[in-house]
């Protein structure tokens, strides 16, 4: 298995700043494990419903970090004001 590297971080995540790029790496991940954390970001249901475990060790640290990233992109939007 290939270890993660900053190119598969860009194509799984988009642009990022050079330090979620690290952190990503840094993990050690395997693509497949980079993969698999985006699967249970965008989705868990389906993956707890085939019996899947919850991620942790490598998986979970790719859910936390990718997990803050989005947080951090959500804080940045600002608040959303409603037309109504």
């Amino acid at each position: 298995m290939t270890r993660v590297t900053r190119d598969d971080v860009i194509n799984a995540v988009g642009v990022v700043d050079d330090v979620t790029i690290a952190q990503l790496i840094g993990t050690g991940a395997t693509r497949e494990q980079l993969a698999e954390a985006k699967a249970w970001l965008s989705n868990d249901e389906p993956l707890m419903n085939a019996g899947k475990p919850l991620a942790k060790g490598r998986v979970g640290e790719l859910i936390d970090i990718l997990t803050d990233l989005e947080d951090n992109e959500d804080d940045e939007a600002g608040p959303t004001v409603s037309q109504d």
